[in-house]
């Protein structure tokens, strides 16, 4: 389960109890941290904790942070320095050498877009969209907090932003779904001054496993534990059923030139033929062809597999685009030495994570420079 999941899961259910909770988000970070902005965790009237801001140094300080913040009603800034050796409420040698903004926001369950609401909302699309949290890093100024969403198209939900501000907010907010990275401004007005965090929110990775085996069994559970949604299909109702997948598979019996007929693809979703049937997969394959959104098919099996079936794509007098050949990866995974079906999931999810992201699965020891990008992190300045 994504920790976004997670933790709206135990919002419904504190709001169907009644029970107060506050919103904490880390808004910006300089520097080094154990997580980025964006990291969320919920807190009940009772100090208990979902999700998280960190690796654990700074959730005991938060916690009371966030209790006083729910005491008060009012949304607060904290400012945690990790490179302050002598910081007694985090304590010394941490190691991160950071300064983190967290923004707490007491939830009233009666407004229809409180921050875990809108939450929810963006948790229910199948698109990118931008998450808007207003904040001042002047503590003294009004904190807003998460105020609305941005779709791709331009459409707000929620809470509209000012009319001096509202181009600015769909102008950022549509670059960085576009880019996919996030975006900090800093807003200037002639009365005053304030800061926008603008978060990319993504749907789960689709991960389709064509074959029901033994393997296909681990890979889904080790997807499950990423949060990605997972679908099972397979002919052989004696494998794809539920009872041999985790109860959040979407598990699907099907003749394979049949497999696409109930599966909605989009550039979140990945294929991975795993049938150990050749003729399976290639029926599968020859699908798939056409399918221009998806980013990624693996072919678990020999190279000398993937070579064959090239060969009788062409024999059959299928036109093969170096588009489509340039997201086949087979055989199917990183290079780790994998042996064991839990090992192979491992490399198969891995190189999943880095064709998505972009990266080049190198070691982190052989990158230049820090593990995140700093421009990722800059706040771009705009006088409204």
């Amino acid at each position: 389960m994504r920790e976004i999941d997670a933790i709206l899961s135990r919002y419904n259910s504190l709001k169907s109890d009644g029970t107060e909770s506050v919103l904490a988000t880390v808004v910006h970070v300089e520097g080094s941290s154990y997580r980025r902005a964006g990291a969320r965790m919920l807190v009940d009237a009772f100090g208990n904790i979902t999700g998280a801001i960190s690796g654990g140094c700074l959730e005991g300080d938060a916690l009371r942070k966030a209790l006083n913040a729910l005491n008060q009603q009012e949304n607060k800034l904290i400012t945690y320095d990790t490179s302050n050796e002598d910081d007694v409420i985090i304590g010394a040698q941490l190691g991160c050498n950071g300064i983190i903004q967290v923004l707490f926001e007491p939830i009233d369950y009666e407004k229809h877009y409180n921050p875990c609401e809108l939450l929810n909302i963006a948790a229910e699309q199948d698109k990118s969209l931008a998450i808007i949290i207003r904040f001042n890093l002047d503590k003294s100024k009004e904190q807003f907090g998460t105020t609305m969403l941005v779709t791709n198209d331009s459409t707000i939900i929620g809470n509209d932003s000012p009319d001096d501000l509202k181009g600015l907010v769909l102008e950022h907010s549509v670059k960085a779904i576009k880019n996919n990275s996030p975006y900090f401004v800093e807003i200037s007005t002639e009365d005053s001054e304030g800061n926008l965090f603008i978060q990319v929110y993504q749907p789960p990775i689709k991960l389709i496993l064509v074959g029901a085996g033994n393997d296909a069994q681990i890979l889904s559970q080790q997807a499950e534990l990423l949060g990605w949604k997972v679908i099972v299909t397979d002919g052989r109702p004696t494998h794809a059923n539920k009872n041999r997948f985790t109860s959040s598979c979407q598990v699907i019996v099907t003749k394979p030139e049949e497999t696409l007929n109930n599966i909605s693809l989009d550039d979140r979703s990945c294929v991975v033929l795993m049938s150990h049937n050749y003729n399976y997969d290639l029926a599968v394959l020859k699908l798939l062809i056409n399918q221009e959104e998806i980013p990624y098919i693996g072919i678990l099996g020999p190279v000398k597999k993937y070579n064959r079936m090239l060969e009788d794509l062409k024999n059959e007098g299928f036109d093969l685009q170096k588009s489509f050949l340039n997201k086949i990866h087979a055989p199917v995974g990183l290079e780790i030495g994998a042996e064991t079906p839990a090992e192979i999931g491992l490399s198969i999810l891995s190189e999943i994570q880095a064709v998505l992201t972009g990266n080049n699965a190198r070691p982190l020891k052989e990158k230049d420079g820090p593990i995140h990008d700093k421009n990722d992190n800059q706040f771009k300045e705009a006088r409204v």
